[in-house]
């Protein structure tokens, strides 16, 4: 049973908005690219892990705190006797460990993955046992990407490579587990202490004035122009999206990246670049929206 699911980082989200709408930097754009490489990489895990058929609870995505350190988890899945704790790594291309660290084919040295397990393993472990919590605890690195190989890797690691995948997952579900009210609590205590708001989100400054305003197109990234009366349709792709979808992103874009702003009529009106008419827009604000105020200092929450 999935208790919490995964869902897109915030960081990530708030990236993609404004890749259309500005120029992002060459660190902005490093750190899109590996947030979307990672995301895509975990929600592959995801559809591999619906695989596993023993009684379960998984938790998706848990951002932990302890001593003011935090600690990121991948996937936590509890069973009768343990919790499986999964980092996953998306990366592709050949790699080789040199004693301690962690190098790309050309010699390159990057951020050693283990390390990171190693450091999560520790930290929950300590946390687990502040909260008088003791279960057996069992980390894994899942290379998920089937375009990864890692030479020269130990024979006992917690390394799961992608040729590995489909008999680490037999041997998982050879394994019998019966969940009873211990693991529900240890579920429950471990979601009372995720921290929703992460401390390491890395966007760029902006402003409205300095962004570009229109209509995005979910498929491909431009703008949307040309409608009828149901449908918006991208010149660039050929990709149409009904009107009242269109409004709804569109809005759902600027709560996103101005979150302590009003939003009125008006203000998607120019956020769109008065693409749709404003009765249309005040309908589907209406329609989906509390209606909040009244005259011109109406807003919708």
């Amino acid at each position: 049973m999935i208790l919490k699911e995964r869902t897109k980082p915030e960081e990530l989200e708030i990236l993609l908005a404004l890749k259309p709408r500005m120029e992002l930097g060459e660190t902005a754009t490093i750190n899109l690219y590996t947030l979307e490489k990672g995301y895509e990489g975990e929600v592959q895990f995801d559809h591999w892990f619906t695989n596993y058929t023993p009684e379960s609870l998984i938790i998706n995505d848990l951002l932990l705190e302890l001593n003011g350190t935090h600690f990121q988890i991948d996937s936590l899945v509890i069973t009768q006797d343990r919790l499986h704790l999964f980092e996953v790594k998306n990366l592709e291309g050949d790699y080789y460990l040199d004693g301690d660290k962690f190098k790309t084919s050309a010699g390159a040295e990057i951020k050693n993955p283990l390390h990171q397990l190693s450091r999560a393993e520790s930290l929950l472990k300590q946390l687990l046992k502040n909260l008088g919590l003791y279960v057996s605890l069992e980390p894994n690195l899942v290379f998920i990407n089937p375009e990864f190989t890692l030479l020269q890797a130990p024979v006992k690691s917690p390394i799961v490579l992608p040729t590995q995948l489909n008999r680490f997952m037999d041997k998982m579900n050879r394994t019998s587990s019966k969940l009873t009210n211990k693991q529900t609590k240890l579920a429950e205590a471990l979601l009372s202490l995720h921290i929703k708001k992460s401390p390491f989100t890395r966007v760029p400054g902006y402003e409205l004035d300095s962004l570009r305003k229109g209509v995005i197109c979910e498929g491909c990234g431009g703008f949307l122009e040309g409608f009828d009366r149901y449908n918006l349709k991208c010149s660039h792709c050929g990709a149409k999206e009904s009107i009242d979808a269109a409004v709804l992103r569109t809005i759902k874009n600027y709560r996103l990246l101005f979150p302590g702003q009003k939003v009125t009529t008006s203000v998607i009106f120019e956020w769109e670049d008065g693409v749709l008419p404003i009765k249309t827009i005040r309908r589907v604000l209406k329609q989906n929206f509390l209606v909040q105020g009244e005259c011109r200092s109406t807003f919708y929450e």
